[in-house]
């Protein structure tokens, strides 16, 4: 028997704001960053999981992870991670610190990192990829995992548990297909906002030569700057799909004459097109714009919320996000939740170590949950990935299966050190070249 014998976080941040990586009509200057939590045992296990954040307030986030850690310091490991519906239990419905959200922002993603964590420890005892791991473990235990708390009236254990049945039927051939062929990929890397009309066509180019599914912008800084964008990235990418994101912009009136004003130039879907908390404004920009189909999630607090979008049809894409959500067993109950509703999962991967995890789900998702690949592919951007014990890979336009025994969350010792905010050795050089800058122009003048 092991317990819990540490728990660290690390406040680890990169410059993207220097070239305006990440850039769009609201984060306009994100320095991707990760709250990174790691939990270590007696026996010397580890398990790593993280938050993604875009710079200013990763620090509150890596005390939040610190202050739901003290529940788990000193447990029995073997009953955490073969119970880890109980665990994830424990940490989010905690008596006291639920007050904190209950079950949204800071608090709920605390949660999320920690539950992670200790998914890593179960996947690297089984030595399994995470999605491997889920994809064989029989569904009475996936369901075992999931909190139905106020989903029940849309999805209960039952139902739950049938749709894991039957997708059972052909999962050896998909997990073989997948490790064979990978899953479809599209990429927001030609799209920043902040990015020159040279860079747009260049990436957008690229993007489509190396056979991705679809390409996406951002939108909403001007409506001539997104028609002018648009028409380059039509005239680069040819019939290639082409997705617009506002990242919550506008207003719903708004969001529905902008699109239609983009029309022309056939917008797969319109990602986040107002706050994802206006599930019925969702719901009207969704009739408003049809057919330019309606995505988001990645900033949706919980399963709840995912929930009703569901309910009250307001999406036609549903794209979960690996660390905003309660971690692996919320990101469950909505993949069963987009199951039962038959609305297809495109996970959001924009940040820092972000495909590293989701690929985890679409992989899972496809093996043993909607056992389907139509409409469905997960973002890529090209961020960073060199920083990860296992980068994400990308073959002819698709994700390649991911082998390694995890969650893919662990970044190398050395590049956590070197971006530990704000004494790193990385953080000591930019701000050195930022004071160097400042006193050439203060001279100049």
């Amino acid at each position: 028997m092991s317990r819990i014998a540490s728990i660290t976080t690390a406040d680890v941040r990169f410059p993207t704001s220097l070239e305006l990586d990440g850039s769009d009509a609201v984060n306009v200057d994100p320095d991707y960053s990760a709250a990174y939590v790691t939990i270590r045992t007696d026996e010397g296990e580890e398990g790593h999981g993280f938050v993604f954040t875009c710079g200013r307030g990763n620090d509150v986030i890596t005390h939040a992870i610190d202050t739901y850690a003290q529940l788990l310091i000193g447990r029995n490991v073997e009953a955490l991670i073969f119970d880890l519906g109980a665990a994830s239990k424990r940490l989010v419905h905690d008596s006291q610190l639920r007050w904190l959200g209950p079950e949204k922002g800071v608090s709920q993603m605390a949660c999320g990192a920690l539950i992670n964590a200790l998914w890593d420890i179960r996947a690297r005892r089984e030595d399994k990829p995470l999605w491997l791991l889920l994809s064989t473990m029989a569904p009475e235990e996936i369901v075992d995992v999931v909190d139905f708390t106020h989903i029940r009236n849309a999805l209960d254990p039952a139902q739950a548990l049938d749709i894991l049945q039957r997708a059972s039927a052909g999962k050896d051939d998909r997990i073989a297909a997948l490790q064979a062929d990978g899953y479809p990929a599209y990429t927001t890397s030609p799209g920043w906002l902040g990015y020159s009309d040279e860079k747009l066509v260049r990436l957008s180019r690229d993007a489509a030569a190396d056979g991705f599914s679809m390409i996406k912008l951002k939108v909403g800084g001007s409506v001539e700057d997104d028609l002018r964008r648009l028409a380059l990235a039509r005239e680069a990418v040819g019939d290639l799909p082409i997705a617009i994101d506002a990242n919550q912009r506008w207003e719903v009136a708004e969001a529905i004459e902008w699109v239609n004003r983009l029309a022309p130039f056939e917008p797969y879907w319109i990602e986040e097109p107002t706050s994802t908390d206006d599930i019925l404004g969702h719901a009207d920009i969704r009739k408003g714009v049809s057919p330019t189909r309606v995505a988001t999630g990645e900033a949706v607090a919980n399963r709840i919320v995912f929930k009703q979008l569901l309910q009250a049809q307001a999406i036609d894409v549903l794209q979960l996000d690996s660390t905003r959500v309660a971690g692996v067993n919320e990101n469950i109950a909505t993949m069963l939740l987009a199951a039962r509703y038959g609305v297809p999962v495109c996970p959001h991967a924009g940040g820092v170590g972000l495909c590293e995890l989701v690929q985890h789900f679409s992989f899972f998702d496809y093996a043993a949950v909607s056992g389907s690949q139509e409409g469905r592919m997960i973002e890529y951007v090209d961020h960073l990935h060199e920083h990860f014990a296992e980068p994400v890979r990308i073959v002819g336009g698709r994700y390649a299966a991911p082998t390694l025994p995890g969650i893919g969350a662990e970044m190398l010792t050395a590049s956590r050190d070197h971006w530990v905010f704000p004494d790193g050795a990385g953080w000591r050089e930019v701000n050195g070249r930022a004071a160097t800058t400042a006193t050439e122009v203060e001279v100049a003048s």
